[in-house]
């Protein structure tokens, strides 16, 4: 039986994981072009070879504190149902694969439960697997 494979990328020293099928690139920040009347988490869109993409803050998202893009940013392009979005990242780490995943707890670190599949054990310790359904989808506040 083969594993499963995620891309575990960090949001300060927390760290995270998206579904490698999901994601259908990662690339350097680039320039992002502001849009008006959107969620605070969204930054804007780009143009990734002349597509549109929304693209949207982790880091806003879970309310923690703003900081500027370093060399190691990143954008992680997914496809979800319809539609392609970036979202922002500190670092993408490396492709991993989890020994066992559990159910996540009702909050990981102030954040609700419910942005996540589960909590994958790897031998470097515990990542949070985002679920990007509540995420995407989440409604504008």
């Amino acid at each position: 039986m083969g594993q499963e494979q995620y891309i575990e990328f960090a949001i300060e020293e927390e760290y995270y994981a998206i579904h490698i099928q999901d994601i259908h690139e990662i690339i350097k920040i680039q320039d992002i072009t502001q849009i008006p009347n959107v969620t605070s988490y969204v930054e804007g869109v780009i143009n990734l070879r002349g597509k549109i993409v929304p693209v949207i803050s982790l880091r806003k998202f879970f309310n923690l504190e703003e900081r500027d893009h370093s060399r190691t940013t990143r954008i992680i392009v997914v496809h979800h149902l319809e539609d392609t979005v970036g979202i922002i990242v500190d670092r993408v780490n490396k492709v991993t694969m989890f020994s066992d995943i559990q159910s996540p707890p009702e909050r990981i670190g102030g954040i609700d439960g419910n942005y996540f599949v589960g909590i994958g054990l790897t031998n470097g310790g515990l990542v949070a697997i985002l679920k990007l359904n509540e995420i995407l989808l989440r409604e504008q506040e």
